[in-house]
Protein backbone atom coordinates (compact mmCIF):
# COMPACT_ATOMS: atom_id res chain seq x y z
CA UNK A 1 0.00 0.00 0.00
CA UNK A 2 1.13 3.53 -0.73
CA UNK A 3 0.62 6.43 1.68
CA UNK A 4 0.50 10.19 1.32
CA UNK A 5 0.16 13.14 3.66
CA UNK A 6 -3.31 14.63 3.52
CA UNK A 7 -2.74 18.22 2.46
CA UNK A 8 -0.97 20.31 5.09
CA UNK A 9 -1.98 17.93 7.89
CA UNK A 10 0.10 15.33 9.69
CA UNK A 11 -2.30 12.57 8.61
CA UNK A 12 -0.44 10.00 6.50
CA UNK A 13 -3.26 8.12 4.85
CA UNK A 14 -3.47 5.11 2.55
CA UNK A 15 -4.06 5.98 -1.09
CA UNK A 16 -6.99 3.58 -1.01
CA UNK A 17 -9.50 4.56 1.64
CA UNK A 18 -12.29 2.44 3.09
CA UNK A 19 -15.68 3.96 2.29
CA UNK A 20 -17.80 2.56 5.09
CA UNK A 21 -21.21 3.69 3.85
CA UNK A 22 -21.73 0.25 2.32
CA UNK A 23 -21.30 -1.56 5.65
CA UNK A 24 -24.67 -3.15 6.36
CA UNK A 25 -23.74 -6.59 7.63
CA UNK A 26 -23.65 -8.14 11.06
CA UNK A 27 -21.25 -7.01 13.76
CA UNK A 28 -18.80 -9.88 13.25
CA UNK A 29 -18.79 -9.56 9.46
CA UNK A 30 -18.22 -5.80 9.67
CA UNK A 31 -15.30 -6.33 12.02
CA UNK A 32 -13.78 -9.03 9.84
CA UNK A 33 -13.93 -6.80 6.76
CA UNK A 34 -12.46 -3.77 8.51
CA UNK A 35 -9.71 -5.84 10.14
CA UNK A 36 -8.85 -7.36 6.76
CA UNK A 37 -8.63 -3.85 5.29
CA UNK A 38 -6.20 -2.80 8.01
CA UNK A 39 -4.16 -5.96 7.48
CA UNK A 40 -4.00 -5.03 3.79
CA UNK A 41 -2.56 -1.63 4.60
CA UNK A 42 -5.69 0.53 4.46
CA UNK A 43 -5.61 2.96 7.38
CA UNK A 44 -8.16 5.58 6.30
CA UNK A 45 -11.78 4.84 7.25
CA UNK A 46 -14.51 7.26 6.12
CA UNK A 47 -18.05 7.43 7.49
CA UNK A 48 -20.71 10.03 8.37
CA UNK A 49 -23.28 10.57 11.09
CA UNK A 50 -25.92 10.54 8.32
CA UNK A 51 -25.29 6.93 7.32
CA UNK A 52 -27.98 4.69 8.77
CA UNK A 53 -28.80 7.41 11.31
CA UNK A 54 -25.55 6.89 13.16
CA UNK A 55 -25.53 3.09 13.10
CA UNK A 56 -22.65 3.15 10.61
CA UNK A 57 -20.49 5.04 13.08
CA UNK A 58 -21.52 2.61 15.80
CA UNK A 59 -20.46 -0.36 13.67
CA UNK A 60 -17.07 1.21 13.05
CA UNK A 61 -16.64 2.10 16.71
CA UNK A 62 -17.29 -1.49 17.78
CA UNK A 63 -15.09 -3.00 15.09
CA UNK A 64 -12.12 -0.68 15.56
CA UNK A 65 -12.10 -0.16 19.32
CA UNK A 66 -9.13 -2.49 19.73
CA UNK A 67 -7.32 -1.04 16.69
CA UNK A 68 -7.90 2.68 17.20
CA UNK A 69 -4.21 3.54 17.09
CA UNK A 70 -3.86 1.81 13.71
CA UNK A 71 -6.45 3.84 11.83
CA UNK A 72 -7.34 7.37 10.79
CA UNK A 73 -11.06 7.91 11.22
CA UNK A 74 -12.96 10.49 9.20
CA UNK A 75 -16.62 11.32 9.68
CA UNK A 76 -18.99 14.06 8.56
CA UNK A 77 -21.61 16.44 9.94
CA UNK A 78 -24.29 18.80 8.66
CA UNK A 79 -27.23 16.66 7.54
CA UNK A 80 -30.00 16.33 10.13
CA UNK A 81 -32.51 13.52 10.01
CA UNK A 82 -36.13 14.61 10.33
CA UNK A 83 -38.00 13.43 13.42
CA UNK A 84 -40.27 11.21 11.32
CA UNK A 85 -37.31 9.59 9.55
CA UNK A 86 -38.60 10.58 6.10
CA UNK A 87 -35.34 12.21 5.06
CA UNK A 88 -32.85 14.82 6.13
CA UNK A 89 -32.31 18.55 5.93
CA UNK A 90 -29.18 20.65 5.70
CA UNK A 91 -28.17 22.15 9.06
CA UNK A 92 -24.80 23.92 9.31
CA UNK A 93 -25.70 25.71 12.56
CA UNK A 94 -22.68 25.76 14.92
CA UNK A 95 -24.80 24.66 17.88
CA UNK A 96 -25.96 21.65 15.89
CA UNK A 97 -22.38 20.81 14.87
CA UNK A 98 -21.22 20.98 18.49
CA UNK A 99 -23.97 18.59 19.58
CA UNK A 100 -23.22 16.19 16.73
CA UNK A 101 -19.51 15.86 17.39
CA UNK A 102 -20.17 14.57 20.91
CA UNK A 103 -22.59 11.96 19.56
CA UNK A 104 -20.13 10.87 16.87
CA UNK A 105 -17.32 10.54 19.43
CA UNK A 106 -19.55 8.34 21.58
CA UNK A 107 -20.67 6.15 18.68
CA UNK A 108 -17.11 5.79 17.37
CA UNK A 109 -15.88 4.98 20.89
CA UNK A 110 -12.98 7.42 20.64
CA UNK A 111 -11.86 10.62 22.32
CA UNK A 112 -11.01 12.38 19.06
CA UNK A 113 -11.90 12.38 15.36
CA UNK A 114 -8.92 12.53 13.03
CA UNK A 115 -10.74 14.30 10.19
CA UNK A 116 -14.09 16.03 10.71
CA UNK A 117 -15.80 17.03 7.47
CA UNK A 118 -18.67 19.36 6.73
CA UNK A 119 -21.03 17.10 4.77
CA UNK A 120 -21.99 19.59 2.07
CA UNK A 121 -22.21 23.38 2.19
CA UNK A 122 -23.85 26.36 0.49
CA UNK A 123 -22.99 30.03 0.07
CA UNK A 124 -25.96 30.83 2.33
CA UNK A 125 -24.33 29.09 5.30
CA UNK A 126 -22.77 31.11 8.13
CA UNK A 127 -19.38 30.06 6.77
CA UNK A 128 -17.20 32.06 9.16
CA UNK A 129 -19.13 30.72 12.15
CA UNK A 130 -18.81 27.17 10.83
CA UNK A 131 -15.05 27.66 10.46
CA UNK A 132 -14.80 29.09 14.00
CA UNK A 133 -16.67 26.04 15.30
CA UNK A 134 -14.27 23.60 13.64
CA UNK A 135 -11.27 25.62 14.85
CA UNK A 136 -12.68 25.52 18.39
CA UNK A 137 -13.08 21.73 18.17
CA UNK A 138 -9.42 21.49 17.11
CA UNK A 139 -8.26 23.61 20.03
CA UNK A 140 -10.27 21.47 22.45
CA UNK A 141 -8.78 18.26 21.05
CA UNK A 142 -12.10 16.89 19.86
CA UNK A 143 -10.83 16.76 16.27
CA UNK A 144 -7.34 16.79 14.78
CA UNK A 145 -8.16 18.36 11.42
CA UNK A 146 -11.19 19.38 9.40
CA UNK A 147 -12.29 19.48 5.77
CA UNK A 148 -15.38 19.62 3.62
CA UNK A 149 -17.20 17.14 1.43
CA UNK A 150 -18.54 19.07 -1.54
CA UNK A 151 -18.91 19.13 -5.31
CA UNK A 152 -19.67 22.88 -5.41
CA UNK A 153 -16.76 24.95 -6.75
CA UNK A 154 -18.15 28.19 -5.32
CA UNK A 155 -18.31 26.69 -1.81
CA UNK A 156 -14.91 25.05 -2.11
CA UNK A 157 -13.32 28.36 -3.11
CA UNK A 158 -14.73 30.09 -0.03
CA UNK A 159 -13.29 27.50 2.33
CA UNK A 160 -9.94 27.63 0.54
CA UNK A 161 -9.85 31.42 1.06
CA UNK A 162 -11.27 31.58 4.57
CA UNK A 163 -10.31 28.43 6.47
CA UNK A 164 -7.51 26.00 7.27
CA UNK A 165 -9.21 22.95 5.75
CA UNK A 166 -6.77 20.14 4.98
CA UNK A 167 -9.03 18.23 2.59
CA UNK A 168 -11.93 18.27 0.17
CA UNK A 169 -13.87 15.11 -0.59
CA UNK A 170 -15.38 15.31 -4.05
CA UNK A 171 -16.87 13.11 -6.74
CA UNK A 172 -14.43 12.38 -9.55
CA UNK A 173 -14.17 9.68 -12.20
CA UNK A 174 -13.59 9.15 -15.91
CA UNK A 175 -17.31 9.91 -16.37
CA UNK A 176 -17.26 12.92 -14.04
CA UNK A 177 -14.23 15.06 -14.78
CA UNK A 178 -15.79 18.32 -13.63
CA UNK A 179 -13.20 18.79 -10.84
CA UNK A 180 -10.43 18.93 -13.46
CA UNK A 181 -11.83 22.19 -14.75
CA UNK A 182 -12.92 23.79 -11.51
CA UNK A 183 -11.13 22.65 -8.35
CA UNK A 184 -8.28 20.14 -8.57
CA UNK A 185 -5.58 22.63 -9.56
CA UNK A 186 -6.82 25.14 -6.99
CA UNK A 187 -6.61 22.58 -4.20
CA UNK A 188 -3.18 21.36 -5.27
CA UNK A 189 -1.85 24.94 -5.35
CA UNK A 190 -3.08 25.46 -1.79
CA UNK A 191 -1.78 22.12 -0.48
CA UNK A 192 -5.26 20.83 0.31
CA UNK A 193 -5.70 17.10 -0.10
CA UNK A 194 -8.35 15.67 -2.41
CA UNK A 195 -10.33 12.64 -1.32
CA UNK A 196 -12.15 11.08 -4.26
CA UNK A 197 -15.46 9.29 -4.05
CA UNK A 198 -17.31 7.69 -6.97
CA UNK A 199 -14.23 6.54 -8.89
CA UNK A 200 -16.19 3.71 -10.53
CA UNK A 201 -19.18 5.96 -11.33
CA UNK A 202 -21.84 3.95 -9.50
CA UNK A 203 -20.39 0.75 -10.96
CA UNK A 204 -20.96 1.81 -14.57
CA UNK A 205 -17.22 1.61 -15.28
CA UNK A 206 -17.12 -1.91 -13.83
CA UNK A 207 -20.14 -4.07 -14.49
CA UNK A 208 -23.37 -2.08 -14.76
CA UNK A 209 -25.10 -1.31 -18.09
CA UNK A 210 -24.19 2.02 -19.70
CA UNK A 211 -26.76 4.75 -19.05
CA UNK A 212 -27.03 8.51 -19.24
CA UNK A 213 -24.64 9.96 -16.70
CA UNK A 214 -24.14 13.67 -15.96
CA UNK A 215 -25.02 14.70 -19.48
CA UNK A 216 -23.17 11.85 -21.19
CA UNK A 217 -25.43 9.80 -23.42
CA UNK A 218 -25.40 5.98 -23.08
CA UNK A 219 -23.44 5.51 -26.32
CA UNK A 220 -20.76 7.95 -25.08
CA UNK A 221 -20.60 6.17 -21.74
CA UNK A 222 -20.22 2.84 -23.51
CA UNK A 223 -17.17 4.12 -25.41
CA UNK A 224 -15.54 5.10 -22.13
CA UNK A 225 -16.37 1.72 -20.59
CA UNK A 226 -14.83 -0.06 -23.56
CA UNK A 227 -11.71 2.10 -23.26
CA UNK A 228 -11.35 1.10 -19.61
CA UNK A 229 -11.58 -2.57 -20.61
CA UNK A 230 -9.08 -2.09 -23.42
CA UNK A 231 -6.37 -0.67 -21.17
CA UNK A 232 -7.14 -3.10 -18.35
CA UNK A 233 -5.26 -6.13 -19.69
CA UNK A 234 -3.35 -6.53 -16.40
CA UNK A 235 -5.91 -4.86 -14.15
CA UNK A 236 -9.60 -5.18 -13.47
CA UNK A 237 -11.83 -2.37 -14.71
CA UNK A 238 -12.29 -1.18 -11.12
CA UNK A 239 -8.54 -1.02 -10.60
CA UNK A 240 -8.09 1.00 -13.78
CA UNK A 241 -10.87 3.38 -12.75
CA UNK A 242 -9.20 3.85 -9.36
CA UNK A 243 -5.78 4.37 -10.91
CA UNK A 244 -7.26 6.94 -13.30
CA UNK A 245 -8.31 9.27 -10.48
CA UNK A 246 -5.16 8.66 -8.45
CA UNK A 247 -3.08 9.65 -11.47
CA UNK A 248 -4.00 13.30 -10.98
CA UNK A 249 -1.35 14.87 -8.69
CA UNK A 250 -3.98 16.70 -6.60
CA UNK A 251 -5.59 13.45 -5.44
CA UNK A 252 -4.45 12.02 -2.13
CA UNK A 253 -6.73 9.00 -1.80
CA UNK A 254 -9.57 7.19 -3.56
CA UNK A 255 -12.23 6.33 -0.99
CA UNK A 256 -13.85 3.16 -2.25
CA UNK A 257 -17.10 1.68 -1.01
CA UNK A 258 -16.53 -1.90 0.13
CA UNK A 259 -19.07 -4.46 1.26
CA UNK A 260 -17.42 -7.81 0.48
CA UNK A 261 -13.98 -9.37 0.84
CA UNK A 262 -13.78 -9.58 -2.95
CA UNK A 263 -14.36 -5.84 -3.32
CA UNK A 264 -11.83 -5.15 -0.59
CA UNK A 265 -9.16 -7.34 -2.18
CA UNK A 266 -9.70 -5.81 -5.61
CA UNK A 267 -9.44 -2.26 -4.29
CA UNK A 268 -6.53 -2.91 -1.95
CA UNK A 269 -4.56 -4.46 -4.81
CA UNK A 270 -5.25 -1.55 -7.17
CA UNK A 271 -1.80 -0.10 -6.52
CA UNK A 272 0.02 -3.42 -6.56
CA UNK A 273 -0.84 -4.24 -10.17
CA UNK A 274 0.80 -2.57 -13.16
CA UNK A 275 0.52 1.19 -12.95
CA UNK A 276 -1.48 3.04 -15.56
CA UNK A 277 0.86 4.48 -18.18
CA UNK A 278 0.70 8.03 -19.47
CA UNK A 279 -0.36 6.66 -22.85
CA UNK A 280 -3.21 4.70 -21.27
CA UNK A 281 -4.24 7.73 -19.23
CA UNK A 282 -4.40 9.90 -22.33
CA UNK A 283 -6.37 7.20 -24.14
CA UNK A 284 -8.93 7.16 -21.35
CA UNK A 285 -9.24 10.94 -21.34
CA UNK A 286 -9.83 10.97 -25.09
CA UNK A 287 -12.49 8.25 -24.84
CA UNK A 288 -15.09 10.72 -23.59
CA UNK A 289 -15.38 14.48 -23.54
CA UNK A 290 -14.73 16.07 -20.17
CA UNK A 291 -17.82 17.61 -18.59
CA UNK A 292 -18.23 20.91 -16.75
CA UNK A 293 -20.18 22.09 -13.73
CA UNK A 294 -23.41 23.76 -14.83
CA UNK A 295 -24.41 25.16 -11.42
CA UNK A 296 -22.65 26.36 -8.27
CA UNK A 297 -19.72 27.58 -10.33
Amino acid sequence: MEYKLLGRSDLRISRIGFGAMSLKMGEEANANLLHAAIAGGINFIDTADLYEKGLNEEAIGKALKSKRDEVIIATKVGNQWRADGSGWDWNPDPVYILSCVEKSLKRLQTDHIDLYQLHGGTLDDPIDEVIETFESLKQRGKIRHYGISSIRPNVIREYVKRSSIVSVMTQYSLLDRRPEEATLDLLQENNIGVLVRGAVAQGILVNKPPKEYLGHQPNEVEKAVMAVKKVSTTRTSAQTAIQFVLHHPAVTSAVVGMRTMEQLTEAAEALNVNAITEEEYQMLQKSIQGNLYEVHR
